[in-house]
């Protein structure tokens, strides 16, 4: 059989990521080939700091169609980077090196090689420098997709937030119905194509009990007739529910997928359950974009210290799909 190799572009270069790349190469044998998009310079520097022996393959991206590969070698294309010792503080400097790896990326992907990216972790300050929310707005631009949702995946329970990394004071202001039919639209579509059944899908109210003091309710005059259109589109989604109890053991059993209104109404929930063993997939592009459900970690980087599990999951995930 030939499996499509799985893109994963460095991200941020003073990060964990390489370190949970090499655990991951030792937790489990992977049938997709890996190919790793960063400085091959980097990559030496932290094999030697966390000790991980493992012989390199220098890939040329433009005769990546004719060779074989296979995981028993590292499989790197090599983006320059000027850094020479193995860590250092994140700053600015890395932000042309990042772009140069989901450039690449980019242009693999495009050439229909492959539909499989994992991206490892940025800082949002630094890289993205306030142009964007997060990697999942990037790529959105950076692909020209219309509509473009985060779902943070566990098979047992995933979650999406309408609106992502938006400041809270800006939330209220933008929710809107169609906003939320499209992204649980596109939710379900995911579902029923790549995993194959229909979600049964909860949406969480804005307020309190879904109750507020304002004379403007979001819940009754924007959630509610948004997931009542939902219904008569034969979607499985009920709701608003109460975010102080939606995620107790009972209350979340009956669902796959809770929808939130901002970030932390339902990553802090779900974080607290799964810890590491969920994944950020970006829905609404033309490929498969997923990432570690975590960030650069600069607290610990060539401690060795670091869970790899997201990771790994991120492979198994695309492996399948």
């Amino acid at each position: 059989m030939n499996y499509k190799p799985i893109l994963i572009v460095h991200g941020e270069p003073n990060s964990i990521l390489l370190e949970i790349f090499f655990k991951s190469l030792k937790y489990k044998k992977f049938k997709n080939p890996l190919i790793l998009i960063c400085s091959h310079k980097i990559l030496k520097f932290q094999m030697k700091k966390l000790r991980f022996k493992m012989d390199i393959k220098i890939i040329n991206p433009l005769l990546l169609d004719e060779i074989r590969l296979d995981n028993k070698t590292i499989n790197i294309i090599d983006i320059e980077y000027n850094q020479n010792i193995s860590f250092q503080k994140i700053s600015s400097k890395s932000s042309d090196y990042i772009k140069d790896c989901f450039k690449m990326s980019l242009q693999i992907l495009n050439s229909g090689l492959t539909n499989k990216l994992i991206n490892g972790p940025i800082s949002k300050s630094s890289f993205l420098n306030k142009k964007f929310l997060g990697i999942t707005e990037y790529l959105t631009k950076k692909t020209k997709a219309s509509q473009s949702v985060m779902l943070i995946y566990n098979k047992r329970l995933s979650v999406c937030p309408i609106t992502t990394h938006l400041p809270l004071k800006f939330v209220a202001k933008s929710l809107y119905k169609k906003k939320i039919i499209k992204k649980i639209t596109i939710i379900d579509s995911f579902y029923k194509k790549n995993l194959r059944f229909k979600p049964k899908i909860a949406v969480l109210g804005l307020n309190p009990h879904c109750e507020t003091v304002d004379k403007f309710n979001e819940d009754e005059r924007i959630i509610k007739p948004a997931i009542k259109y939902l219904s008569r589109k034969k979607i499985n989604v009920k709701g608003p529910f109460s975010a102080d109890t939606a995620f107790l053991r009972e209350n979340r059993k009956n669902f796959d997928v809770i929808v939130g209104m901002y970030h932390d109404q339902v990553l802090t929930p779900v974080k607290t359950i799964f810890e590491y063993d969920a994944i950020n997939i970006t829905l609404g592009l033309p490929f498969i974009r997923v990432s570690p459900d975590h960030g650069p970690n600069q607290k610990m980087l060539g401690q060795n210290k670091s869970n790899p599990l997201s990771l790994v999951r991120a492979i198994e995930f695309l492996e399948k799909n």
